[in-house]
C-alpha cells in the first residue's frame, strides 16, 4: 500500500467479532451437547399452528386436482412428527448408556460429576421435546381424522401418549429409573385385558360396539388386545376403541417367522398377556 493510498486493508474476522455477529443474527443458542433453557413453544400456539398446516393444505387442494393426494399429504404431515419422537426417542436411548457409563466411570471427581450432571439433563430436555412432538402428532391425528374419518397410525411401530411432568433436578440413577418406569407403563398398559378375535368377513358393527361398550361399563380402564386385521370384527373393534379412547394392543401374525402357523401363534401371544 502507497503512501497515497488511504483505503483500510482487510483485516480477517476475530472470533469475538464472529460470536457477536452469530449473537445479534441468530441469538443465543446453546451448543448440542448443553441443556436448553429456553421454554418449550406454549401448548396453544403448537394447537394453533398445526391447524394451520391442515387448513392451508385442504383449503388449497381441495376441489383441485390434487385432492386425490390430499389424504396422502396430511398422513404424511403427522408422520413428520411421528418421526421426530422416533428420532429424540434414539437420542434418549444413546443418552442413557453414556448415564450408564459414567455412573461407571465415577471416581469422585468434580469433573465427572458435573458430567453427568449435564448429561441428565440434557436427557430432561430430551424428554420434554418428545413430550411436546407427540403433543403435535396427537394435534395432527385429531385434525388427520377430522378430515378422512379414519384414525392415524404409522406404517410400523407403535404409537404412545405420555404424560408431561418435568422437574428442577433430577439424579441421574432416579431418571433412568423414571424412564423405564415410564416407558413399561406406556407400552403395557395397566387394567383389564379384554381379547376380542373375530373373522374377516364379520361385519356386524352394532353387535361388536354394543358388546364392548357393555364390557367398558364395567370395566372403565379395559385394555383391548385384537388380532390387527384389516378388515372385519377386529377391524370394527379398533375402530370402537379410536373412538372411545380405550388402549389397546395389536397383535398381528408374523407370517415370514410363523407360515401358515401365523395366526395360531398369534393367538397364542394374546393368550399369554
Amino acid at each position: 500500500m502507497s503512501e497515497y493510498d488511504d483505503t483500510e486493508p482487510h483485516h480477517a474476522a476475530s472470533p469475538t467479532d464472529h460470536v457477536l455477529t452469530e449473537l445479534q443474527l441468530y441469538g443465543w443458542r446453546p451448543f448440542a451437547d448443553e441443556p436448553d433453557p429456553r421454554p418449550l413453544p406454549d401448548g396453544d400456539h403448537v394447537a394453533g399452528a398445526v391447524a394451520d398446516i391442515f387448513d392451508a393444505l385442504i383449503a388449497t387442494l381441495s376441489d383441485t386436482r390434487l385432492e386425490r393426494d390430499l389424504d396422502d399429504l396430511l398422513w404424511s404431515v403427522t408422520n413428520v412428527f411421528h418421526r421426530a419422537v422416533l428420532r429424540i426417542e434414539r437420542q434418549l436411548d444413546d443418552n442413557e448408556q453414556a448415564q450408564r457409563r459414567l455412573q461407571r466411570e465415577q471416581d469422585g471427581t468434580e469433573i465427572k460429576a458435573v458430567e453427568l450432571e449435564n448429561l441428565t439433563a440434557q436427557g430432561q430436555t430430551m424428554i420434554e421435546r418428545r413430550d411436546a412432538f407427540e403433543l403435535m402428532r396427537d394435534q395432527a391425528s385429531e385434525h388427520y381424522e377430522q378430515h378422512t374419518g379414519s384414525a392415524w397410525r404409522p406404517r410400523t411401530g407403535s404409537m404412545v401418549n405420555r404424560r408431561h411432568l418435568t422437574a428442577a433436578m433430577i439424579d441421574s440413577r432416579d431418571f433412568l429409573a423414571a424412564r423405564r418406569k415410564a416407558d413399561a407403563e406406556v407400552m403395557l398398559p395397566a387394567g383389564p385385558k379384554i381379547a376380542l378375535s373375530g373373522g374377516l368377513d364379520f361385519n356386524d358393527h352394532h353387535l361388536i360396539w354394543e358388546t364392548l361398550d357393555k364390557v367398558h361399563a364395567k370395566h372403565p380402564d379395559m385394555v383391548l388386545i385384537h388380532g390387527k386385521s384389516p378388515k372385519g370384527a377386529e377391524l370394527i373393534a379398533a375402530r370402537w376403541a379410536d373412538n372411545r379412547k380405550v388402549a389397546q394392543v395389536g397383535f398381528a401374525p408374523d407370517w415370514n417367522k410363523h407360515g401358515r402357523a401365523a395366526p395360531f401363534k398369534r393367538n397364542d401371544a394374546i393368550l399369554d398377556v
